[in-house]
């Protein structure tokens, strides 16, 4: 009597089971790209669309000998605003950046915001301008026969190079962009070598007794805190015992009477704390599957444990390394809470010049325009939503070709 096989009996459920979990997977990765399709294409249509504008002061009346006002040269802009502005306001304007170091570009504005001042009376987005557009001409018409309708895209190159304005039309995303590149690499700067050297010393020289393992048990909670206590923690080290380090005046740059430490350098320090964890424990696990062969190998040529780990054990665990900083970083670059318990500002309109300046970032941008009632502001937030994302994935673009370069290395 034969024995029966019973790997061949088990195949038919096997290979069915498999076939159940080859869809379960297959079905979550199609419902991720739905989601994350229909998220961009959300912002997308908010970033363009029609506007329609009402000017206090029509543009074609400050036409000069038949010349239209966006083809003036900068001379004529500036006699414009010397006319139209009081001499306390055009005085104003001149001290705070003298009009012969102004660019024509930057002096209409100023005659666009001074004297046009045109005003978003009710905007649309992209779908409606698409398929709704005699409608929407036919409405302007018959409620506001004096206003102009523009398809307009929030997204130009002016408005990533303005900075911040109490006017949708004029306000641009320049200030919270550098305040963000400032942040976010001050961040890296610091967690990053800190990250690692202590993964290094938890996976290489840190002895298995209870201290070590509570500070593993530690760490691995600390990545799941949330943020928000984080930023209670920043504001009470970073912002107000080390005020005089953070607010730069330690080094002479401010007066320690009105030193305020909510700048550049306490947030930046607050987000590193923020990924501190996530990148320790991703370095770990990196370094743990680095074999212990290699390790052997090395000390039984006479290797130091340095030299061991300097040579051997680093560069075959960086690109796993680099991973976790990937979604570290992405973490702290899209963070709001922490930010603002810190100080960031809200509304601020000059650029900031070192990690002690007072600071914005493209979150807390996006989170107060959206916060406001009027629909422009909610459009001009869905074109910094994609500038956020554009600077994240280009920074993780630059670690995966830094990781894939390593991989090849080694």
């Amino acid at each position: 009597m034969s024995r029966p096989n019973i790997f061949e009996d088990n195949l038919p459920t096997r290979q069915k089971t498999a076939s159940v979990w080859q869809l379960i997977f297959l079905s979550a990765t199609v419902v991720g790209i739905i989601f994350l399709s229909t998220l961009l294409i959300n912002i997308l249509n908010s970033s363009f669309g029609y506007v329609a504008l009402e000017a206090r002061v029509p543009p074609e009346t400050l036409a000069v000998n038949g010349v239209p006002l966006e083809e003036l040269p900068k001379e004529e802009l500036v006699r414009l605003l010397q006319e139209h502005l009081s001499s306390g306001a055009f005085n104003k304007l001149e001290n705070e950046k003298p009009f012969e170091k102004r660019s024509r570009s930057e002096v209409y504005d100023l005659v666009i915001s001074r004297i046009v001042k045109y005003k978003v009376v009710e905007s649309w987005n992209l779908f409606e301008s698409l398929f709704r557009a005699d409608e929407i001409r036919a409405r302007v018409a018959e409620e506001f026969p004096e206003a102009e309708l523009r398809f307009m895209s929030w997204l130009t190159v002016d408005t990533i190079r303005r900075p911040q304005s109490s006017e949708a039309l004029l306000a641009g995303m320049r200030t919270a962009i550098l305040g963000s590149l400032w942040t976010i690499v001050i961040t890296i700067i610091v967690a990053f070598p800190l990250g690692v050297s202590a993964a290094i010393y938890l996976e290489e020289y840190a002895q298995d007794n209870w201290i070590n393992r509570l500070i593993r048990t530690n760490i691995n909670n600390l990545a799941g805190v949330p943020s928000i206590i984080y930023g209670m923690l920043g504001l009470a080290i970073f912002v107000r015992s080390l005020e005089k380090l953070t607010s730069g005046a330690v080094f002479g740059l401010v007066d320690p009477t009105t030193a305020n430490g909510r700048t550049i350098l306490s947030a930046a320090l607050t987000l590193a704390l923020l990924i501190l964890p996530l990148i320790i424990i991703n370095a770990q696990e990196a370094i743990r599957a680095v074999p212990q062969s290699l390790r052997r190998a090395s000390l039984g040529l006479g290797a130091t444990k340095w030299q061991t780990v300097w040579w051997h054990v680093l560069p075959n665990a960086l690109p796993g390394i680099l991973t976790g900083t990937i979604l570290a970083v992405s973490r702290a670059i899209g963070e709001t809470a922490p930010l603002v318990v810190v100080g960031a500002s809200t509304a601020i309109t000059f650029d900031p010049t070192s990690p002690f300046s007072k600071f914005t970032t493209l979150p807390i941008q996006i989170y107060q325009w959206t916060a406001r009632p009027q629909g422009e502001w909610r459009h001009l937030a869905a074109a910094a939503i994609i500038v956020l994302l554009t600077l994240l994935l280009t920074l993780n673009a630059t670690a995966i070709l830094l990781r894939n370069r390593f991989t090849k290395r080694f």
